[in-house]
């Protein structure tokens, strides 16, 4: 219990010197717990047809006023921040996870397989992938849900995370810890699960953050376009709205600045997680706990 004491104590020390992981990590904090309150006092399907008075300024009535069809910014604000998240966590995690899958397989076993992928992706990564996602969302009939957003997204959010880990992988397997593991009876499974998977968490935490941020990015942009899940209330299909109905020509600050400043705020947030995470995974960066 006293070992594990001191070593929260020494990981809350090094986070006090590590200013840029504690300033990304109470960012997204205090975006996750805007959402969580929203989800306790609105729904989703509540946020889009909870209307009152049409293109109402902020006031103590609607604290962040009201959009052309009388809905309250505040809810949409607090419903849309969670659905932005989510797109951003799961199409991550989804697309980290087939980088981890193929990267392990092309940097451990090389060979046929190791050229297969490396080269499907460092093709893939010279086309871009927001035309790609156009085109594969505006080929999909009927109105695109969230998950199937998801999908769409994750699709082509694994290209980074396979060349990536493929290079750290190949470094390692030739580290004279992972050749006594060999020596030892260790399978491959066992060699990667055990020996290099520990080693790389802090570098996979950091671009399980990367991932998140690119699968935002994208979702948003194909929310501007009018390709988002056009019946739930995203930061992305929220500005899209805004610009559709001319909020900016007609004065209506409020419908457009709030989406775009929560969005700021998450961009800033995982950019902050992710160069600390960095210190932590770079020797050379790295600062002692």
């Amino acid at each position: 219990m006293n070992a594990l004491r001191k070593r929260l104590w020494g990981v809350a020390a090094y986070c006090r010197r590590n200013p840029k992981l504690l300033s990304g990590v109470s960012i997204i904090l205090a975006l996750v717990l805007f959402w969580l309150i929203g989800s306790l006092l609105v729904s989703p399907t509540r946020a889009a047809s909870l209307t009152g008075l049409p293109s109402q300024p902020p006031s103590w009535q609607y604290l962040l006023g009201t959009d052309t069809h009388g809905r309250d910014l505040l809810a949409v604000m607090m419903v849309g921040t969670g659905l932005t998240l989510r797109i951003g966590f799961l199409a991550g995690a989804i697309g980290l996870g087939i980088g981890i899958i193929l990267g392990f397989l092309s940097g451990y076993y090389g060979g046929f397989l190791d050229t297969v992928i490396k080269g499907a992706s460092d093709v893939l990564l010279t086309v871009p992938l927001l035309v790609v996602l156009v085109v594969i969302a505006s080929m999909i009939p009927g109105v695109i849900s969230l998950n199937l957003m998801i999908l769409i997204v994750a699709s082509l959010s694994w290209m980074l995370p396979t060349r990536a880990i493929r290079a750290q992988v190949l470094t390692m397997r030739e580290k004279a810890y992972i050749q006594v593991a060999k020596l030892s009876g260790m399978n491959n499974l066992e060699v990667i699960v055990k020996e290099i998977m520990p080693n790389l968490l802090p570098y996979l935490a950091a671009s399980f953050v990367a991932a998140t941020a690119g699968a935002v990015l994208a979702s948003i942009g194909l929310s501007f376009l009018g390709l988002g899940p056009q019946h739930l209330p995203t930061l992305g299909m929220t500005i899209y709205w805004s610009i559709s109905f001319a909020a900016m020509l007609r004065g209506m600050w409020w419908w457009w600045v709030p989406p775009t400043v929560i969005i700021a705020a998450l961009f800033v947030g995982l950019f902050l997680l992710t160069a600390g995470l960095d210190e932590i995974a770079n020797p050379r960066l790295r600062r002692g706990i």
